[in-house]
Order: structure tokens, then C-alpha cells, then sequence
């Protein structure tokens, strides 16, 4: 970003203190992108307030960062990579995809606010690979090379710009008309939605053929109901179908043609963690289905222990406690990260 906001000054870093971490750009290269290569390094923080690392999580300093050469920027370092290389794996159950768009979309509410002096933030290139994710499964948004900055305290803002971004993700409204809005963004944010629900890139190559977008044929699977067909398989527990109908209707409502049918990044929010608690919970009565407490085999319906346990009242009782106890210290857990 050309420019930093006053009140991220204080955190901003010496170009000396970036030089003596990566020595001299010459330590550990990690990865290489338009803007330059990227490097591993350990700054120092001094004078940092830990309130706003929180605040502006979508772009910040951590002590060990990620290096940007041509500009000079650091971001926390991600010790999983970017969204993009987890996709297709089968070890991101349902309700930790959600919650990694649940970090996105505040991530995305927070560049998009318009109150108080804050700036508003028009990233310009959502997509999967600059989402990176710490190991405990965290997002963040990152590379903020492309983004501008527009005026505080405006409810609507439309900046008229050369088109930028990376094809399969760009706003069509944006490319054709040069006016890029925050709710370019929103539909950036939409395709990789339906990536996280696909477990798939929103393109692939096929031989001596052009590249192939796959956004169209998504869509046309959400209106024809048929969202089993592109829906990626490899993934336990199953998805609960209360989560789906709501992270589909809302990452299908971000794509839509007109801007003023997508929904705002507060909206997003509010709709993202509502489907990630619907999983979150079909995810734990599922494990307590699959699993022996006080040497009962649960392969009943949570719902449904009341009639199969009730000839032992003083085992079911101790079961239901034990059953009880960890279903809710599971839920305020994972609640408590939302």
C-alpha cells in the first residue's frame, strides 16, 4: 500500500530494522509474487499495541513475519500457507473451512468500514492464495500490493481505475465499467466461498484448451438445486444441511451481477457464523454418535438417548451429565473463536 493511515503509524517498521532481520534481503526467501520475493523474519515491536495487531488483522506486523522485498511490507507469518493449497485436503473438516471465512469476512468488515477517520480499504484481489493461515487454522488477509484507499465517513464509495486483479475472481461490473466498489470485493469473496464449498480452485486446465472458469457452472448448480454435484466429497463429518443452505445462499448472493444484490461484509459475517455454529454442532453430535461414553456405544441419534437408555436410569443419567458436560465446554470453545 502506498500509504499508511495515521493512526497506524507508530507501527510502522524501519527499512533498516527489515534489513538487519532478513539480512540485507539476502536470508530465508519463503515464496515469490509479482511485487517481489517474500522472506521469514523476526522484528521487533517496539511501542505496538497489541489492541490494534486485533483491530486491523487483515494487515499488521507480527514479531515473525513474512517479508515483501518491493515494498517493504511485512505480514504474520503463516506457518500453513495460503487457503489455496488446503482445498481439496480432507483434513479441514466443515466447521474450520467456515471459520477460516469467518476470519476473511472480518477481515473484509473492518477494510470496508467507513466511520469515525478511518479510511475505507478496497483490497482488489481476494482470492484463496492471499489468504494465509496460521496452524491453528487462523486467517488473514494478505497482500495488499493492489489495494487503494478511498475517504472516511462515506456511506458509498466508487473509485474509477485500471482494471487489476487476477481473472476468475474480478468483479464483471468492475471490468467492464472501470468503477471499482467495495462490493467488488464481495464478489471476489463469493468465488472463493464456493472454492472452500467445492474444495477446488475456480478454474483448471484442461490440454491444448483455454482455461476454464468454473464460477458459471457453480452458479447454474445453485439455481438448478443440484449443489451435490460440485459439492467436494472427501470431508467428515458430512455437512449439516442447515449450514450448507445458508453458506450457499450467501456465497451465491455474492456473485450476482448487480452490486446492490450482494450482501455487506457485515452481513457476511452474521451469516457466516450463524452456518459455522450449525456445523459446529452437527460436527460434536457426531463425534458423541461415533464415540463410547461410560461404555455405552452411541450409534443413536443425540436426540434420540432419552428412549434407548431409559431401562438404566442411574447409567444414563451419569451419561447424559458426561454427554452434557462436553458437548457444551465443546461449544463454548470453538464459540469462543468466533
Amino acid at each position: 500500500m502506498a500509504s499508511v493511515t495515521k493512526e497506524f503509524e507508530h507501527l510502522k517498521i524501519p527499512l533498516e530494522e527489515l534489513k538487519r532481520a532478513t539480512d540485507n534481503f539476502g536470508s530465508k526467501v519463503i515464496g515469490a509474487g509479482g511485487f517481489g520475493k517474500v522472506y521469514e523474519a523476526e522484528i521487533s515491536l517496539k511501542g505496538a499495541k497489541h489492541g490494534c495487531y486485533q483491530a486491523f488483522e487483515s494487515w499488521i506486523w507480527a514479531r515473525r513475519c513474512r517479508v515483501l522485498e518491493r515494498d517493504y511490507d511485512a505480514f504474520p507469518h503463516a506457518s500453513d500457507g495460503s487457503l489455496d493449497r488446503h482445498l481439496s485436503s480432507n483434513a479441514l473438516t466443515w466447521a474450520q473451512r467456515f471459520k477460516i471465512c469467518v476470519d476473511v469476512a472480518k477481515g473484509l468488515a473492518y477494510l470496508h468500514d467507513h466511520k469515525d477517520t478511518q479510511q475505507r480499504v478496497l483490497h482488489r484481489d481476494i482470492k484463496s492464495s492471499n489468504i494465509l493461515l496460521d496452524n491453528n487454522w487462523n486467517a488473514k488477509l494478505s497482500d495488499m500490493g493492489l489495494s487503494k484507499l478511498a475517504p472516511a465517513n462515506q456511506l458509498h464509495t466508487v473509485l474509477f481505475t485500471n482494471v487489476v486483479g487476477t481473472f476468475g475472481y474480478m468483479d464483471p461490473q468492475y471490468m467492464e465499467t472501470y468503477a471499482l466498489t467495495k462490493e467488488s470485493d464481495i464478489y471476489s469473496f463469493g468465488v472463493v466461498l464456493f472454492e472452500v464449498l467445492c474444495g477446488r480452485l475456480c478454474f483448471k486446465y484442461t490440454n491444448n484448451r483455454p482455461l476454464e472458469f468454473l464460477v458459471p457452472m457453480w452458479k447454474q448448480s445453485y439455481r438448478d438445486k443440484n449443489l451435490d454435484h460440485i459439492i467436494f466429497k472427501d470431508v467428515t463429518p458430512p455437512l449439516d444441511p442447515a449450514s450448507l443452505e445458508t453458506f450457499s445462499d450467501i456465497a451465491f448472493q455474492c456473485l450476482q451481477y448487480s452490486r446492490e444484490q450482494r450482501p455487506t461484509s457485515s452481513h457476511l459475517v452474521k451469516r457466516l457464523v450463524f452456518a459455522c455454529k450449525s456445523q459446529m454442532i452437527h460436527e460434536t453430535r457426531h463425534k458423541l454418535k461415533h464415540s463410547d461414553v461410560v461404555g455405552t456405544s452411541w450409534e443413536c441419534n443425540y436426540v434420540d438417548e432419552l428412549s434407548v437408555l431409559s431401562k438404566g436410569k442411574g447409567l444414563f443419567l451419569h451419561a447424559f451429565m458426561v454427554v452434557s458436560s462436553y458437548f457444551a465446554s465443546y461449544l463454548k470453545k470453538m464459540e469462543s473463536k468466533l
